[in-house]
């Protein structure tokens, strides 16, 4: 299904760097002023997954086809947006679209790169982000909530979501996110609202290359008491390394840069995590001698939902699902082995996918 990440931030904090370098591109500018970023570049990046790999090295596909990822650079915020100050308009406009919020703060002193707000402050800085998203969603409830009461006085099925309505109006007046509300009993409720500081948020702090393994500085510790603090995700990337691993060629380069400087995988690589824990994404495989390919659903799908992620059609006439897990699909060398010792299973329109599922679907239309 692929998703979508919005990376915003105040101007000057990465956002352009950090983007050119996850999508291999200099579609976006990086420039020493505010800006520089005015129509939000997007760019689909593959999601590694090293699984995927391993079963095309098993079954000698034609093609590897990994899952991808969207992301968004989003214009840079400054106090004000949601009046519409500087850009404001377009980056609630874009926030608006976006599945997640790569939410990039600045975790490092450079006194070559100027700061907006005259000082490096991440939290400062997230809650000026965090208040006019707040600020935008107070003003749609505000509008809102009388229309609900009224339709809910002849409709009670509404009063649920009027009350629900309310409670966010309380939140947000108190400058609180929509998100603090969320629980499981009422996660669709909220989502149906649509409120921007709903969104789901992981913070990305933005150090130094010789800072990015050593111990937390003063900002990232900072940074990693607030994300616990609301419950979300937090990853610590330097953009510049992450520029210079995607200027080289090969992977094997790659993984020789990496191992020079003490890293095992990419900030990409960690933030792509994260975002997948965040959206409760999981991942499911096919296999088969065109290719081999990854798929990304939202954890809890069933197996029809799933077999509907490639096509359609799938859905319609699902009858069943050939499984093995990817453990068991390694283990045994394959479909043929894993069904030889009995590790191949039949499930039905009830069976709920697990991450590493390898799946091939019947389907009759």
């Amino acid at each position: 299904m692929g998703f979508k990440c919005g990376i915003v931030g105040l101007p000057n904090v990465g956002k352009s760097t950090l983007f050119n370098a996850v999508t291999q591109s200099a579609a976006a500018e990086a420039a020493n002023y505010p800006f520089c970023t005015i129509e939000p570049n997007v760019g689909r990046v593959s999601v590694p997954d090293l699984r995927l790999n391993k079963l095309s090295e098993i079954y000698p596909s034609e093609k590897t086809i990994p899952t991808q990822i969207e992301f968004v650079d989003i214009a840079g915020l400054v106090k004000g947006a949601s009046k519409g100050e500087g850009l404001g308009n377009k980056f609630l406009a874009h926030i608006r679209e976006v599945d997640a919020i790569v939410h990039l703060v600045r975790c490092f002193k450079d006194k070559n790169v100027t700061h907006v707000e005259g000082e490096i402050d991440p939290i400062r800085d997230a809650e000026i982000i965090d208040l006019e998203l707040i600020l935008a969603d107070l003003e749609s409830v505000e509008k809102r909530i009388p229309n609900l009461e009224k339709k809910a006085k002849t409709n009670k099925e509404l009063i649920p979501e009027c009350e629900l309505m309310k409670q966010v109006y309380e939140v947000l007046k108190a400058g609180k996110p929509a998100r603090v509300l969320e629980n499981e009993t009422n996660k669709e409720q909220l989502k149906r609202l649509q409120l921007l500081s709903d969104k789901p948020v992981l913070y990305v702090c933005n150090v130094d290359e010789d800072e990015i393994n050593a111990a937390d500085n003063e900002f990232v510790t900072k940074m990693r008491a607030k994300a616990k603090e609301e419950n979300a995700e937090c990853v610590l990337i330097s953009a510049k390394i992450e520029a210079e691993i995607a200027n080289l060629d090969s992977e094997e380069e790659k993984k020789e840069f990496l191992a020079s400087i003490g890293l095992e995988e990419t900030g990409l690589s960690r933030l792509i995590k994260a975002g997948f824990h965040l959206l409760g994404l999981i991942t499911f495989f096919t296999v088969g001698p065109k290719e081999a390919r990854a798929w990304d659903i939202v954890k809890g799908t069933r197996a029809p939902q799933a077999a509907g992620a490639i096509h359609t059609d799938f859905e319609k006439g699902f009858i069943r699902a050939e499984t093995v897990g990817f453990e068991e699909y390694m283990k045994y060398n394959g479909e043929s082995g894993a069904r030889d010792a009995g590790k191949l299973r039949l499930e039905g329109k009830e069976y709920t996918v697990v991450d590493g599922d390898v799946m091939h679907f019947r389907f009759n239309v």
